[in-house]
């Protein structure tokens, strides 16, 4: 009996560490988190949120590139929306980048790691009020009727693609899954007239 189960502890012990140094050349990933806005893009804007996805090779256990689609979303905060006169109003922005990755301790159960490259940003700003917008429906004792029902009104919007990049880096660790949870957190910058920086820090999967 003690012969049986010192095998099935080898045995464990043995498909564990084959499956920790397997490597799948094909990468992915999906997450999302808080985003910071920093500098003069700070002074702007609330705190937003981020979501993204990405999808790419691992040339090595060492290194590897990424595809990475990123959308993030802010507000703009109250003293810069009193000075342009209108209630309500956000900054958002979806990138797409190509992002190399250095893996620094690949043979670990933490995998650090440093990522950063570039890519195109669509940045959208709408300027928004409230406002209400009539529904009809129908009400077995009422009979049909309208009412009105509270939205948000776009009253001016701006869009712009411009070049910017990134930089950052993470942390990862094994799950009982093929793949790893991460933290994030990585600088952007669109590189526009008026520069937008931010910082998201996302929480995530990759396989």
């Amino acid at each position: 009996m003690k012969t049986l189960i010192l095998a099935t502890c080898f045995g464990l012990a043995a498909l564990n560490l084959s499956s920790a140094q397997e490597m799948s050349h094909f990468a992915f990933n999906v997450g999302g988190g808080f985003t910071t806005p920093l500098g003069n893009t700070g002074r702007n804007l609330n705190d937003g949120w981020n979501v993204g996805a990405g999808a790419g090779v691992n040339f090595n256990s060492w290194v590897g590139a990424l595809v990475d689609l990123n959308y993030n979303s802010f507000g703009i905060n109250g003293t810069t929306l009193q000075s342009i006169g209108v209630p309500g109003g956000g900054v958002h922005v979806f990138s797409a980048t190509l992002d190399p990755i250095v893996h620094l301790t690949p043979k670990s159960h933490f995998d650090v790691y440093v990522t950063g490259g570039g890519g195109l940003y669509h940045r959208y700003i709408d300027f928004t009020q409230p406002s209400a917008a009539f529904v009809s429906g129908y009400d077995p004792y009422f009979g049909f009727f309208t009412a009105a029902v509270p939205v948000t009104q776009v009253i001016g919007s701006y869009s712009v693609n411009k070049p910017g990049f990134d930089a950052g880096a993470g942390i990862a660790f094994g799950s009982i899954w093929h793949g790893k949870f991460f933290a994030e957190a990585k600088y952007n910058r669109i590189t526009a007239n008026y520069h937008t920086d931010y910082l998201p820090v996302t929480f995530g999967f990759r396989w």
